[in-house]
């Protein structure tokens, strides 16, 4: 048996390696300098503390971006020379999001052993390559991403790091290769254990969902299906549960491979981003499509973001978390005796609010981030989640689930045609959202980003957002004078969240303007981004009148955005005439 030995080296600390929402991301060329990374996960190490990384078993994988198998084989030397008893690899290094997060759950080595944490490579949707981003997030025992008591001790600890622990003579593990290598050391036997990567995750789906069902409405000649992992992880894993566990066609899988520089694409699955299946389901402005798919889903890097599409008919985030609640009872085994609670992040449209009051379930509106809805979880009281960006999922594990999303649709859209697929009308994506929007009433939603902006401009917009807050009368002043039309604000502020499980308190969440009609505007600086600052702009409005649901969105929601762009001097402050994105 191969032995190896801990070597301590000596390091200093590097400047800004705070984790956002979602961990530390940075380019790679940052990631890349001589103990870069090793100080991230030493400063991790230590901020969990010798009762939590001694004898523990780690999962160490992600969505396959650039220089994620060099970090798979420094975390795993680092992990044996801190005393780690187990790390568990996906094969080729490659498990979303959502899977690492069901293996941490549901997971049990050929030992007996169960997963007690995980780091995940992976910067989400942004760009990866040698010249983009790379990035690493820490989950903990439960699945979920790693609270900000920790993250925050993390980031104290890189700034004070003297030295790292590394496995001096511990061979590179083959990850290609499902087995299990051990190695002996000072502290006793390390084991490396290389697993199929979607295993786990399958079995959970299987027992989320009716998979007969589903094959049945797959196998119909009437229904079509499309999706498209651009060149993500969640390739790995659409394959085997659509292709060989549902009967999709192999055809209808679209980017399905993973690169490490996601093929030179952006991997956010939106209209802007998602372009060849946007083209596929007959919504590009510039390529005519004769006979779209019925159903066509996209995926983000990791496979945590989802984006639904019917024929020729887009479904934006808050709709879908919303459509999926509504159902959810009756379409999904899982959810069969109740919902125990649904939640949103605040940016996210008010349509999940609506469905909510209706069934009598109890409603939550939390920050952007992951772990506020994991608490909620943890403590039984929320079933399904969502937010604007692309997120959806529920309790089943602690992160967002874009491939549980694509199979609750399926469900859905299986339940409501299990009479008529012989013959009859499918009932199609677009019925089910406009039945919704008859039911519920429709928010008209939008979002801009805008993307790299200058920091200090973006911290100035935000500051006079802040100040205009100080009178109502001034804002709707001002308000009336840029369009007479619009309802007037009622309340404005900056969202500020009490989390119900732990009394941990939230500011600085987001600057809300809320209008009598229900309407709002909401600002936000987003933390995702690798360089520069992200401003993000949602744009929403109620109807409840049935001969109003109909309109095109952005028609509908125009002087609402005019408002919003001349309130907060958007083009003074960040010298920008349009958006980067607009979903």
């Amino acid at each position: 048996m191969v032995t190896f030995k801990v070597t301590r080296v000596e390091t200093t600390p590097f400047e800004g390696q705070k984790p956002g929402t979602s961990g530390l991301r940075k380019k790679v060329k940052v990631f890349i300098q001589p103990h870069y990374l090793q100080n991230f996960v030493q400063a991790t190490f230590n901020a969990l503390g010798a009762n939590r990384v001694k004898g523990a078993t780690l999962v160490v994988s992600g969505d396959g971006r650039y220089y994620s198998k060099d970090a798979i084989q420094i975390i795993t030397k680092m992990a044996a020379a801190n005393g780690v008893r187990r790390v568990w690899i996906g094969q080729n290094g490659l498990l979303a999001t959502p899977a690492v997060s069901a293996v941490v759950r549901e997971r049990v080595g050929a030992d007996g052993s169960k997963a007690t944490g995980a780091f995940i490579l992976t910067a989400s949707h942004n760009p990866g390559g040698p010249h983009e981003d790379f990035g690493i997030k820490y989950n903990m025992e439960n699945g979920g991403p790693a609270p900000e008591g920790i993250t925050n001790k993390i980031y104290e600890n890189t700034t004070t790091i003297k030295e790292y622990l590394i496995a001096e003579g511990l061979p590179d593990v083959d990850v290609s290769t499902t087995g299990v290598s051990s190695f002996e050391g000072p502290e006793g036997k390390f084991d490396v254990d290389v697993f199929d990567s979607t295993s786990d995750y399958l079995k959970l789906m299987k027992s989320i969902f009716d998979f007969p069902s589903i094959k049945k409405l797959l196998s119909s000649p009437k229904f079509s299906f499309c999706y498209d992992a651009l060149h993500g992880v969640a390739g790995v894993h659409a394959k085997r549960i659509f292709v060989e566990e549902l009967g999709a066609n192999e055809s209808s899988l679209v980017n399905c491979v993973p690169k490490e520089d996601f093929g030179g694409g952006h991997p956010d699955p939106n209209l802007t981003y998602a372009k060849e299946l946007v083209a596929r389901m007959g919504l590009s402005k510039t390529h005519s499509e004769p006979n779209p798919p019925e159903f066509g889903a996209a995926a983000d890097g990791d496979g945590d973001r989802n984006m639904v599409l019917g024929k020729r008919f887009f479904v934006t985030p808050s709709d879908s978390v919303a459509i999926i609640a509504a159902n959810a009872v009756q379409a999904i085994p899982y959810f069969s005796g109740g919902l125990k609670g649904v939640a949103r992040s605040m940016p996210t449209s008010a349509a999940l609010d609506v469905v909510a009051k209706h069934l009598n379930l109890k409603f939550f509106e939390v920050p952007t981030g992951w772990k506020f809805f994991g608490n909620l979880m943890d403590a039984g009281m929320c079933s399904i989640c969502g937010e604007e960006s692309f997120g959806t999922g529920s309790d089943h594990i602690r992160e967002k689930d874009g491939i549980w999303a694509v199979l609750a649709w399926l469900s859905i859209l299986a339940y409501k045609n299990k009479d008529n697929l012989g013959g009859g009308n499918l009932v199609t994506v677009e019925d089910i959202v406009r039945q919704h929007w008859a039911t519920y009433g429709r928010h008209y939603y939008t979002r801009y980003d805008y993307e790299n902006v200058n920091a200090d401009g973006a911290k100035e917009l935000m500051a006079h957002l802040v100040k205009l807050q100080s009178s109502i009368d001034e804002v709707n002043k001002i308000i009336k004078g840029i369009v007479p039309n619009v309802s007037h604000v009622v309340h404005a502020d900056e969202f500020e969240y009490k989390d119900p499980v732990d009394g941990s308190v939230s500011k600085h969440q987001g600057i809300r303007y809320l209008f009598e009609d229900g309407s709002r505007l909401v600002f936000r600086l987003s933390g995702t981004g690798s360089e520069g600052a992200t401003i993000r702009l949602y744009i929403e409005q109620y109807e409840k009148d049935p001969s109003k649901i109909g309109r095109d969105s952005q028609e509908a929601l125009a002087p609402l955005v005019e408002v919003a762009l001349k309130l907060s001097k958007m083009q003074e402050y960040t010298g920008r005439s349009a958006p980067t994105v607009i979903t």
